[in-house]
């Protein structure tokens, strides 16, 4: 439908009118009659057994209703909090699977592991209580390096974890590969370090948990990208109710990147502590426990190569990372560093034989899963790094050689060597935008400029490709993971015409409600003022797996589309009814229905009212214009792009200066302009602050986090920043109904590469993100002398 409003219109955000007259519901915005207060005490040690914890004093505190510690909540047959990926080792072997309980039992294993939970009548007092609970830690030696811990006789953090390995896992034909580098011309080495990251959403994480006695259910309000998985995870593994008596309520949740997929042990708490005391447990993560308890980063150190012929051609490559996964399992822990990352490694490009290897292992630093990218951005980084560095070491310039090796438009469908199917994409094109817009032909002039006042110019590409939607559910399952990929959606038109979506996506900031609208307006034409989006509720919208990896659209969308479909054909049985025609002349444009050949027709809204009116429809018939939609894909979706990053560097004071970015990407069909450019800036920035800003450290010997707040851990601003510039090819992906491919986390896999790439072209050596004024400094004085 060609409309202002529809598919492909720039549609301002309808959410965003509430957020900025301050009328948003989060969660700490709930309150509940006689709620009480959560503080947790958490362990102030990386490493140690705990000999006892004396409550007692706590318990007498003014205004404490109850003190719960993990032994506690075993008692109450609460389970422990579960890993989602089963990944299968290069023995056959499942990985290593230590328990990971509520609250610490028996040992603590990293700065902030929770060992108890004070509940009071206020928050201070609460937190006056927590600082009177007294624990006996026997301390132990910690280890947060990987590299050490994966060392013999480095200190023991699971039994169930020997060596503290939890996986060592490849993927690929190492024979082929290995056959590849024997004759190859060159051989291109790098050893690099994806360094640690906070997630830092905005809203800290929150929960309420509510037990009403009468009926026995519960309720938990908390800031979840998938209400529906934590309900299934809350009921079946950590058996805190049956499915049925429980409902998880995710309100408006102020940005997630992947942190606020899991389930965590202070939602699971607060929500078992609500039936213990009969009262609504609230508690709000400050920023000092966000800093420490929310699951962190990245953190890989890689060694990876890659042989080419004399052409540059590629012939092969390989990698090795060992990646950090702190001290306990999360959901997609095992997945990220392995499936999400191994299968990408052959980026855009035709390399015939591929190799990964990945040992995963415990630290005593906090768990470590997704964040905006989940493996891409990492294997990105190997990638573009390693054929950077090929076209400096051959003397070919960075753009012939990737042009040498892309997949061409006629190689669709594309297999990799790394189980990849990629079905779409022009990799040229991307290049060709990238290289007008950033105005490489006139980069030696300013560069020469830049050298006239003392500075030196680089300029970076990244070419990236990802994988989206995690698909299909059998392959996913096949692969170790625990649930299905489908999505859902149900469609119900009011009598009056208006339209209730309730989708099991969950929007936390990607302005579904906008851009979900669309599709509804576009394939059934209704205004899309009279589309309300629903979400985020167990007990209004059907099952549904959430919002990550870039999936609402392509899989959330294509299940908005399946149930419209459904409604579109009963609304032609109505129609030919209201018009006293057949069935097969009744034909169908957004919003109307008419009779072949005549000018005879009727309106969506009218075969709606109909609907709901006896005898207007059909006797064979059901009344009410009501479907439901599921959409299980077939292949993962593939978007794509080329950015490229110019900086300036002042080698006296190592201040990187971003001067340009151009980002040209595939997304295939985009519904709305303007949200699809506000997640490619979001992206970029976050990929921008892990290269150049970010970087959460702790101390070797200690255990301490040494970056636990923002005086330490430096975000990106806006001054940081240039005025990106946007394009994008647009090539439909052929097996989804809507030709999406997905956008969220396109800008924070491409970005960090291209900035690193840049700062090396301009510095003339290779350093480690993230590229700090002191990092810079020092090798650009080493590159001077």
């Amino acid at each position: 439908m060609t409309s202002t409003t529809g598919i492909g219109a720039a549609v301002r955000r309808k959410e965003d009118k509430r957020f900025l007259i301050g009328k948003g519901k989060y969660l700490d915005d709930l309150n509940r009659r006689g709620q009480a207060y959560a503080c947790f005490v958490r362990s102030p040690h990386p490493h140690a057994e705990i000999r006892s914890i004396d409550t007692a004093a706590a318990k007498a505190a003014p205004g404490v209703v109850g003190v719960f510690t993990g032994e506690d909540l075993a008692a109450g047959g609460v389970g422990g909090l579960i890993c989602g990926w089963v990944i299968t080792q290069k023995n056959g072997e499942p990985h290593n699977a230590p328990p990971h309980p509520v609250l610490a039992t028996g040992k603590v294993r990293y700065v902030g592991d929770p060992v108890a939970v004070v509940i009071a009548d206020s928050l201070d007092q609460a937190k006056d209580a927590a600082e009177q609970v007294s624990v006996d830690y026997e301390t132990l030696d910690p280890v947060t390096n990987i590299a050490r811990a994966l060392e013999p006789g480095a200190p023991a953090l699971h039994e169930e974890a020997p060596g503290n390995l939890c996986f060592d896992w490849d993927i690929g034909d190492k024979a082929a590969t290995d056959a590849a580098f024997e004759q190859a011309d060159h051989v291109v080495k790098l050893d690099l370090v994806n360094n640690r990251l906070v997630p830092n959403p905005i809203e800290p994480r929150a929960a309420l948990g509510e037990y009403d006695s009468a009926s026995g259910e519960f309720t938990l309000h908390t800031t979840s990208q998938n209400p529906h998985v934590a309900r299934l995870v809350l009921s079946a593994f950590i058996q805190i109710a049956p499915e049925h008596k429980l409902r998880v309520i995710a309100p408006d949740v102020g940005g997630g990147f992947g942190a606020k997929i899991y389930i965590y042990g202070e939602e699971t708490a607060c929500l078992w502590a609500a039936k213990q005391l009969n009262r609504p447990v609230k508690w709000t993560a400050d920023r000092s426990e966000a800093f420490i308890a929310d699951t962190h980063a990245r953190d890989h150190v890689t060694h990876a190569e890659l042989a080419l012929d004399r052409d540059g051609t590629f012939l092969g490559l390989r990698a090795s990372t060992k990646a950090n996964l702190g001290a306990y399992l999360q959901v997609f822990s095992t997945a990220t560093p392995t499936y999400l990352y191994g299968c990408l490694l052959a980026g855009q490009y035709r390399t015939p034989a591929v190799y990964c290897e990945v040992t995963g292992g415990f630290t005593n630093t906090c768990p470590v899963d997704a964040y905006r990218g989940a493996g891409r951005p990492e294997a990105t980084f190997v990638v573009e790094r390693l054929v950077e560095i090929a076209a400096r070491e051959m003397n070919i310039d960075p753009v012939e050689i990737r042009r040498r090796n892309f997949v061409k438009p006629d190689q669709f469908p594309y297999e990799t060597p790394v189980i990849m199917t990629y079905d779409s994409g022009d990799f040229d094109q991307l290049m060709d935008k990238g290289l007008a817009l950033i105005d490489r032909d006139g980069f030696a002039a300013r560069k020469a400029e830049s050298e006239s006042r003392g500075k030196l110019r680089g300029l970076g590409f990244s070419c990236f490709i990802e994988a989206c939607g995690l698909a299909p559910s059998a392959a996913v399952g096949a692969l170790g993971g625990g649930v299905g990929q489908w999505e859902s959606a149900q469609i119900r038109f009011n009598p009056t015409g208006s339209v209730t979506l309730y989708t099991g996506s969950h929007s936390h900031g990607q302005g579904h409600e906008t851009s979900f609208a669309q599709v509804v307006s576009d394939h059934l034409g209704v205004p899309i003022e009279n589309v309300e989006v629903v979400h985020g509720d167990t007990g209004v919208v059907p099952f549904g797996m959430g919002t990550y990896g870039s999936r609402s659209m392509p899989v959330g969308g294509a299940a908005i589309v399946t149930a419209a479909n459904k409604i579109i054909e009963k609304g032609k049985k109505i129609a030919a009814h209201l018009m006293e025609a057949a069935l097969d002349d009744i034909e169908y444009q957004p919003g109307t229905f008419s009779v072949a050949g005549t000018d005879k027709s009727v309106s969506m809204a009218e075969v709606a009212f109909a609907a709901y009116v006896p005898h207007n429809y059909p006797e064979d018939l059901e009344p009410g214009l009501d479907e439901n939609g599921f959409y299980d894909p077939l292949n993962f979706t593939f978007p794509s792009g080329t950015h490229i990053a110019e900086v300036e560097i002042d080698p006296d004071t190592g201040v990187v200066d971003l001067v340009d970015w151009v980002a040209v990407d595939d997304f295939g069909t985009i519904i709305n302009p303007m949200i699809v450019e506000g997640q490619v800036h979001g992206g970029i920035a976050q990929g921008v602050g892990q290269a150049m800003l970010e970087g959460c450290v702790y101390d070797d010997e200690t255990g301490q986090l040494l970056t636990g707040s923002y005086l330490d851990y430096c975000m990106p601003r806006a001054d940081n920043l240039p005025s990106f510039k946007l394009d994008a090819t647009d090539i439909p992906c052929p097996h989804n109904p809507l030709g999406v491919k997905g956008c969220g986390e396109a800008g924070a896999i491409a970005s960090p590469a291209a900035l690193m790439n840049a700062v090396v072209n301009a510095l003339g050596v290779d350093i480690d993100m993230p590229a700090t004024p002191e990092k810079v400094w020092k090798a650009a004085q080493a590159a001077r002398g």
